[in-house]
């Protein structure tokens, strides 16, 4: 009985050996795809560049090495949302009502000044 733990002990810790190296090329690549990708790519990107360089490695094993090692994506915000919709100043009045239709030379006049600057920004 205790020969048998022996073998079964070494032949689960050759294995590991084995991954571990494996994780450490991995790792190296995917730092290095990180560095490339300004620091801006996460677990499925890393995985599907590392998967057109031809290693094989699965996105479980990415996020896994990439969490070990503090590997995080800087989250970049796309859009910055201007308006105030719940101000306390009063909103004009609709006078067009969608008719855009003139009747009449300098009757009916739109526009949008929303691109001029003030004080507040």
């Amino acid at each position: 009985m205790c020969v048998y733990r022996h073998v079964v002990i070494a032949w689960i810790s050759r294995p590991v050996c084995q991954r571990q190296r494996t994780d450490l090329k991995v790792l190296a690549h995917i730092r290095e795809h990180f560095v490339l990708s300004n620091s801006t790519y996460g677990r499925p990107r890393i995985t599907m560049e590392l998967t057109e360089a031809g290693l094989d490695v699965g996105e479980c094993r990415v996020g896994r090495l990439m969490k070990l090692n503090g590997i995080r994506r800087m989250r970049t915000s796309r859009h910055t949302v201007t308006t105030d919709s719940r101000h306390s100043r009063g909103v004009a009045a609709n006078v067009l009502d969608g008719d855009f239709l003139a009747h009449a030379p300098n009757r009916e006049w739109a526009g949008d000044v929303s691109y001029i600057w003030t004080t507040e920004g």
